[in-house]
């Protein structure tokens, strides 16, 4: 494995870990994945919100 591969999967598994953690600590909530889904929503589909449809999710 060479070594860009090991620091990549190091920083993957820490990136994962940390998303764990604040899970379990309530920093990150439904509400605010919610959220966050409609913002890159509106972000990548941005053409659409040009055209008037609606992108929230619920």
């Amino acid at each position: 494995m060479s070594r860009w591969r090991l620091r990549a999967l190091i920083v993957l598994i820490y990136v994962i870990v940390g998303i764990y953690v604040a899970w379990l600590y309530d920093y990150i909530t439904p509400g605010l994945l919610k959220d966050l889904a409609e913002a890159l929503l509106a972000v990548f589909l941005w053409f659409l919100v040009l055209l008037g449809i609606d992108l929230n999710i619920g």
